[in-house]
């Protein structure tokens, strides 16, 4: 994994699945990402949970991906482990896109990829993550194109998901 600064795209990255395996994130050059800080007991979760869902199942074979980081910052409302975040997002849920190792999207401890999202784009309180299900649209390309708030429903996304998709 690249040092520093030296990142100047998602791809530079590799980060845990929630299995403990290392990801390098370049597998998903080519493809459009959106990017989410999940929980599981959030007032968020379903809506989000659902939209998501349907985004994925919509344009997973045009090219989207969605990748799912569990971070319990916000509220403590993802306390569990990995195998209880497994059982939330893929059984209650029916999560079918990755769901990654839980992370630190502030503070100190912040996951590198989250650092280089939040540098790429700042938020309306700066870089910081306000709450959970904060989105980022990342480009083919590996570049950060756009940062959502946390009540923005991912179905409004869709418009400039199907833009960077080159779907009309």
């Amino acid at each position: 994994m690249a040092s520093g600064s030296d990142q100047t795209s998602v791809h530079d990255f590799t980060v845990k699945d929630v299995k403990g395996n290392d990801v390098d994130l370049s597998i998903y050059k080519g493809k459009v990402l959106l990017i989410v800080n999940v929980a599981s007991q959030c007032g968020l979760t379903n809506s989000n949970y659902k939209e998501l869902n349907e985004l994925y199942e919509k344009y997973k074979d045009q090219g989207l991906e969605i990748l799912a980081f569990p971070c319990n910052q916000f509220g403590g409302q993802e306390p569990g482990s990995n195998e209880e975040i497994i059982e939330v997002a893929c059984t209650r849920f029916k999560a079918e896109f990755p769901i990654f190792d839980k992370v630190e999207v502030n503070g100190k401890n912040t996951a590198p990829v989250y650092k280089f999202l939040k540098s790429s784009k700042r938020g309306i309180l700066g870089e910081g993550i306000k709450w959970n299900f904060s989105k980022f649209l990342v480009d083919k390309e590996g570049h950060v194109v756009d940062r959502y708030a946390p009540t923005t429903s991912p179905l409004s996304i869709e418009k400039d998901i199907k833009k960077l998709l080159a779907i009309v």
